[in-house]
């Protein structure tokens, strides 16, 4: 338009490092950080995270070179959220249950010049360095994260504080020169065998920010706990969340019910998040543990949705919980299940129903829909008709490094394929049946696992389940119950068939039970892929099954 100019009076690239650089000072005395006896104000989380870009680049970090992360939940990974990117770097936070030999390949493929290592992983990173000393590759600079007096006796490696004193707190930030340049790389949550390395922008890291202050209807100057890993999709995007609130992050180095409990007790908590595993955590936490909580806390839960027993005991204890959708490629939650007041008047059973669904897309996301993956055409809104959830918008990932192959199979036509099935509803709001690779065909049905798992964990003895297709010579394949139960409970697999076949349509039901822990990613989600492979290495079925 005729008049219009754009220049760094009305522009600038957005960035998620303005949100501390203005709790500083706006919030300067304010708590910004809890560990243990360990606390920070916001002007010092400013502070120090400027010394510590200073020091990055007197190490000789540059503009787009990659930052490595091992580290628990603790003030260290926090800082490091705004320290790298203010050097102009890109922060690769790995998964601290990775062991040597994978945090040596995400280490190679990154190209991290500089691994920051909590002294409780130090033994996994010195193996991937290891590892990596075959090759004839540059390896990146050890920083260990002593953990106060807490120390491995024989590490000679620079300490985290010594390294954070060479900088300067007076250190100008190196601003993206453009909102596009990538902000942080996130590994893909490890059930596939070759993780995918996601790059996050400053603009959309920006943008998801925001958008996660919305959605979890944070006020200024929330009490945030960290049950949600860093690690992960950079927490959900809330390590920036908070700042831009000037909110209080308080850090637990290990997830427990007793931890989540005394922290709200102690610290007033307004804010958590966790997955389905950390809101089953809460509610079978005994009587002992338990405390009054002093206010309403809200609960950011993804995953699985949570059945409608684990909702039920939830609220009744004092948590909000609020179910949100999405993936590491879309920076977290992409979709939330925004209430309507007039759902308030329905029935308890129908209110956990629809909180189960995954909703719409946040304020941040442009579109999300159901569509048939080969038309491209929208499912049809019935509640019935399943296609596969896809995406658009600026809290998109900007593609997956070094791999353009997959990115470009990822955004073919215009949108990103998720990989997971839903339904339409009505009113929009989408329901997730499956990931496309769990879905259950029998005899020429589909079974949603989905809606098999939410009917074992009705089972007042069953503490957590999942259900897989295992072979079988007449059905194709039938499902396969994965179960454990509850301490000093007792079930047997034909009381839990029955029980299933009471509330289901027969062939949804499983043929087979199998009682025993399930083995989980660090973010809590269900390993199918090593249960189908159980299934599998058990046979076809060609008979009615037995008691296993």
């Amino acid at each position: 338009m005729e008049g219009t100019i754009r220049c760094s009076a009305n522009y600038v690239p957005l960035s998620p490092i303005s949100f501390l650089l203005r709790s500083g000072m706006v919030y300067s005395n304010r708590i910004s950080i809890v560990y243990g006896d360990v606390k920070f104000t916001w002007a010092e989380t400013r502070r120090r995270c400027l010394q510590l870009a200073s020091a990055f680049t007197h190490f000789g970090i540059s503009r787009g070179d990659a930052v490595a992360v091992l580290a628990p939940n603790i003030p260290a990974i926090y800082e490091l959220h705004f320290a790298v990117p203010m050097a102009g770097a890109v922060l690769c936070t790995l998964n601290v249950r990775h062991d040597s030999a994978m945090v040596s390949v995400l280490l190679k493929h990154s190209e991290a010049k500089v691994i920051l290592v909590d002294y409780q992983f130090l033994d996994i990173a010195n193996g991937a360095l290891q590892i990596l000393s075959k090759e004839n590759i540059k390896l990146p600079h050890l920083i260990l994260i002593p953990d106060c007096d807490k120390r491995p006796s024989n590490s000679h490696n620079m300490e985290y504080e010594a390294f954070l004193a060479t900088g300067r707190p007076n250190f100008e930030v190196v601003w993206p020169n453009d909102e596009w340049d990538p902000i942080a790389l996130n590994y893909t949550s490890g059930t596939t065998s070759s993780p995918k390395g996601v790059v996050y922008s400053h603009r959309g890291a920006y943008l998801n920010s925001l958008s996660a202050v919305l959605l979890n209807e944070m006020p200024s100057m929330p009490v945030y706990l960290w049950t949600v890993p860093m690690f992960h999709c950079n927490g959900w995007c809330l390590t920036w969340a908070v700042a831009a609130q000037g909110g209080t992050n308080i850090c637990l180095r290990n997830v427990t019910a007793e931890g989540i409990f005394t922290s709200i007790d102690r610290h007033q908590v307004s804010h958590m998040g966790g997955a389905p595993t950390v809101l089953n955590m809460i509610i079978h936490a005994p009587p002992s543990i338990r405390r009054p909580l002093p206010r309403k806390v809200a609960v950011m839960t993804g995953g699985a949705p949570p059945p409608p027993q684990v909702l039920f005991v939830m609220d009744e204890l004092g948590f909000n919980v609020t179910h949100s959708y999405g993936l590491t490629e879309t920076y977290g939650p992409g979709t939330v299940c925004t209430w309507k007041p007039e759902w308030s008047s329905l029935s308890r059973d129908e209110q956990a129903k629809i909180k189960a669904r995954q909703g719409l897309h946040h304020i941040g996301m442009e579109e999300v829909d159901v569509k048939d993956p080969a038309s491209m055409k929208s499912v049809s809104p019935d509640a019935k008709t399943m296609g596969e959830v896809m995406f658009r918008g600026n809290v998109v990932m900007n593609g997956y490094l070094k791999n353009a192959k997959a990115t470009e199979e990822a955004f073919k036509g215009g949108w990103f394929r998720t990989g997971d099935l839903a339904v339409k509803h009505p009113d929009g709001y989408i329901e997730l049946k499956d990931r496309a690779k769990d879905i259950i065909i029998s005899g020429g049905e589909n079974i949603s696992t989905i809606e098999v798992e939410s009917v074992l964990f009705s089972h007042p003895s069953v503490l957590d389940a999942a259900v897989v297709g295992r072979p079988d010579d007449y059905w194709g394949e039938t499902p396969c119950a994965f179960v454990k139960l509850k301490e000093g409970n007792n079930a047997t697999m034909d009381e839990i068939i029955k029980y299933c076949r009471d509330r289901l349509p027969h062939y949804m039901a499983p043929k087979t039970v199998i009682f025993d822990d399930l083995p989980k990613t660090s973010t809590g989600k269900t390993q199918k892929f090593v249960l189908r492979q159980r299934a599998k290495a058990m046979g076809s079925i060609t008979k009615p099954a037995s008691k296993l």
